[in-house]
């Protein structure tokens, strides 16, 4: 008893500390002042009352943001922000989502262009710096040029060091380390319930297999999680590079039109690029993270693990064994860069034949074509088969060989390496060197440790051998890498060298007269009109072909009510004036001048063909606004259906179901309605001037002069393209190109003038001597007619007809033979 009364508690110092620190607080707030208490209470009052302020407001706010994003869910809209973003509500759960997009700044496409274009020799500026140019055409395949180009694209999909991205890639990278550890555990785990098992110790084996169980879910979540992690880094990348490539792809600058029909460096189109081979990449570069990353890292941790197991006879057969496969496979490895590269442009044409097509579908139908466009898709589909079969045939004995090497002879030579403990324990490892020394007792555990030991060393020689399969696996996926990184970088410098005009002529050579190297003219934007001075109208061609002069020089001036009427013959160059005013064709010399805006307050144009987007009725009308670009600008729906009624349209509404009806606008309205939408959407816009390329060839000549009535009455200042002499009366000049005996003339009169009707009456006259001459013309369309019915057979004799033919009915059937 009285030694256990000399036993102190162990907690009575943590106690006694306690009691010290509380007397301590006590006495503070037994001597606080009143004024420190008044004070404490009006701040934890204030908090409390902000808390529930800012919550409230914060309520509030997120309420009007839903409902805001309820109201614009449905339509083909978005607001902008003043520095050019663009918010937008997407479907999330039973609400939506507000996401806001930033667009790529302009500094951000220089700084990245000196990656994607580089400067020719012979070109440099007065400054001295260099120009750039097109990169150099390389096969695709694992070189300098794939890791410049896989590096490059790299800068687009991770910007920043505290982007998204980045944080996806550390989450990514510590999942993958867990996987490596949990490997680890599992292989010990899986040696320790083999030990217990032969050793007959149940309760150890039951608990073993307990931990068996635990570390199974842990391992299930963490493998799904690097799943789920390695598809939200490539919808990341996808994600960044597509609003990159729309930035630079759509623009003011037109690229989307020069793209494929002024510089042809990619071929049909940048549709595959976009959708299909961009998609692939990302896939492929989110995977060489895990495919790559993960591998290595067990490498190295395996390595050091069976290193200490087996010791360093062990670790030198290992790494020479990975230098020899490597060395076989890489050697025998097809270009499966180039192969992946050329397939996606195979596919991109079959895919093309196919838009083309779709697109052309009722012109086809009319014509009956369909056996001629099946003959071309199913050339194109054969051409692409023959290519796969080519490929497979390729993978087949490469296949054999790579599950041969690293599937069973790695097995094997697995089994040799963990057989080293056994039968040389002088070379077992770190841990192997107690297997010669020891007394009665340790070499009866031997036994039951050899078990351990040689199912914990196979496990870690079964993921070391599927560590180095995925890393020899990996080879083929880095050249099927570097065939997408080949198109997708074509893309993107293909694009910047749009963007930036980087056209310019090999060192030592001359550019082709007329090419996108031999541009020389000036375009003046703010100007109060629309002038041509001293410009020729040229049809260009591919980049780096030179164009077709149609006109060597056109000279003109459209002043505000000034209206303007282009005719001439087909293909003297009339739409082509419109093309180089608008900016899609190059002005080649001379000055081009012409409003600065282009759409309202500025000019318009309206294309020989129309267009009507997808999206509501209301759509088509204002196009190319949204409805959050009308309701800004004070414009209503009652507006809107008094332009059609101006348009003779103000049925529409009513027969298609209401402004916000959503139909396949090009199938549903006729052709005369799709030109009459197009002056429709020039009476909303109500743009100064206006270039009207055919656009009321499908309307009724009383309709096509009450719209130009209607047009001018809004002060819009008319250039119209036609072959129509009628629409004389609705403008004031006409420019007749197409004269001259090479065509290459042209002649700018004011209608109503004396040389103007002079004009009008030698064509008159002219028109008059052709008719004279009808009836000569059809005597001696006959007399050529009697020649070519006559048969000749040798001796200067002319066969009779056949007795089935009536020779007094001009030739006909005989009706008693039919």
């Amino acid at each position: 008893m009285a030694a256990q009364s000399t036993l102190r508690n162990p907690y009575d110092p943590l106690l006694a500390l306690y009691n010290h620190y509380a007397a301590i607080l006590r006495s503070r707030v037994t001597h606080t002042s009143k004024l420190t208490k008044l004070l404490s209470t009006i701040t934890f009052t204030l908090t409390i009352l902000g808390v529930g302020y800012g919550g409230n407001r914060w309520y509030r706010r997120r309420r009007a943001e839903k409902e805001t994003g309820k109201r614009l869910l449905r339509r083909n809209s978005g607001l902008r922000g003043k520095d050019g973003s663009r918010t937008i509500y997407v479907p999330y759960q039973d609400s939506t989502s507000k996401v806001v997009i930033h667009p790529t700044k302009p500094t951000t496409f220089d700084a990245h262009r000196r990656l994607f274009l580089q400067p020719p020799r012979a070109a440099r500026l007065a400054d001295g710096s260099n120009l750039q140019a097109p990169p150099p055409q390389i096969k695709p395949g694992l070189n300098l040029a794939f890791l410049h180009q896989f590096l490059s694209l790299l800068n687009i999909m991770i910007p920043r060091w505290n982007s998204k991205e980045t944080g996806l890639l550390i989450s990514h990278g510590m999942f993958l380390m867990l996987r490596t550890y949990l490997s680890l555990v599992v292989a010990r785990l899986d040696g320790e319930i083999v030990r217990d098992l032969v050793a007959g110790n149940g309760k150890a084996f039951l608990w073993g297999i307990v931990k068996w169980l635990g570390v199974g879910s842990f391992g299930s979540y963490t493998n799904a999680m690097i799943k789920f992690l390695q598809s939200k880094v490539s919808i990341a990348f996808r994600t960044r590079l597509t609003r990159y490539i729309h930035d630079l792809y759509l623009n003011p600058h037109l690229n989307y039109y020069k793209l494929s029909n002024l510089d042809g460096g990619i071929g049909q189109g940048a549709d595959q690029f976009i959708t299909q081979d961009l998609t692939l990449f990302c896939a492929s570069a989110a995977s060489l993270y895990s495919s790559l990353g993960k591998p290595f890292v067990d490498l190295c941790v395996f390595n050091y693990q069976l290193f200490r197991s087996l010791g360093p006879l062990a670790l030198s057969g290992l790494l020479a064994n990975y230098f020899l496969t490597a060395t076989i496979l890489r050697r025998l490895s097809p270009p499966f860069g180039k192969l992946k590269a050329v397939e996606g442009r195979r596919e991109g044409d079959f895919r093309a034949l196919h838009s083309r097509l779709i697109a052309n579908a009722e012109e086809v139908a009319f014509y009956g074509g369909d056996q001629m466009e099946r003959h071309f898709l199913e050339k194109g589909f054969k051409e692409l088969k023959h290519w796969m079969e080519g490929i497979y045939s390729l993978k087949i004995r490469y296949n054999m060989l790579e599950d041969f090497v690293l599937k069973y002879s790695w097995s094997a030579f697995g089994y040799l390496i963990t057989s080293l403990p056994v039968f040389l324990p002088t070379w077992g490892g770190l841990d192997g060197a107690p297997e010669l020394i020891g007394g009665v007792g340790e070499r009866q555990n031997r036994e039951r440790n050899r078990m351990k030991d040689f199912i914990t060393n196979k496990r870690l020689m079964l993921s070391l051998a599927d560590a180095g399969g995925r890393m020899m696996y990996s080879i083929k996926d880095l050249s099927e890498l570097a065939g997408y990184t080949s198109r997708v970088y074509m893309l993107i410098s293909t694009l910047h060298r749009v963007h930036a005009d980087a056209y310019y002529p090999l060192p030592g050579t001359r550019p082709e007269l007329y090419s996108l190297s031999d541009i020389q003219g000036t375009i003046h934007k703010g100007f109060d009109g629309v002038r041509l001075e001293h410009v020729p109208v040229v049809a260009p061609s591919l980049y780096p072909m030179g164009g077709e002069d149609l006109i060597e020089s056109l000279s003109f001036i459209v002043h505000s009510s000034e209206h303007l009427l282009i005719t001439g013959p087909n293909g003297v160059g009339k739409s082509a004036v419109s093309r180089i005013v608008a900016g899609l064709w190059p002005t080649y010399r001379g000055l081009v001048s012409r409003p600065r805006s282009v759409g309202v307050d500025g000019i318009m144009f309206l294309p020989q063909r129309p267009y009507l987007s997808t999206g509501t009725l209301r759509d088509q009308v204002i196009y190319p606004h949204t409805e959050v670009d009308m309701k800004d600008s004070g414009r209503r729906d009652f507006e809107l259906s008094q332009v059609l009624g101006e348009a003779k349209l103000g049925y529409l509404p009513d027969r298609e179901g209401g402004w916000d009806t959503r139909k396949d606008w090009k199938d549903v309205l006729s052709g005369g309605e799709k030109q009459r939408m197009g002056i429709a959407r020039l009476l909303y816009h109500e743009p100064r001037y206006a270039f009207i390329d055919e656009g009321t060839s499908a309307v009724s000549s009383d309709v096509e002069g009450l719209l130009y009535e209607m047009a001018k009455a809004k002060g819009i200042t008319l250039i119209t393209i036609s072959t129509r002499a009628s629409l004389k009366r609705y403008h004031t000049y006409t420019l007749t190109l197409g004269l001259g005996d090479n065509g290459d003339e042209w002649e700018l009169q004011r209608i109503g003038t004396e040389s103007e009707k002079s004009s009008v009456e030698k064509e008159l006259r002219e028109l008059r001597e052709r008719l004279a001459k009808v009836e000569e013309w059809k005597q001696r369309k006959e007399e050529i007619e009697d020649e070519l019915n006559k048969v000749w057979v040798d001796g200067g004799e002319e066969l009779p007809p056949p007795p089935y033919v009536d020779s007094e009915n001009d030739g006909q059937v005989s009706p008693t033979l039919t």
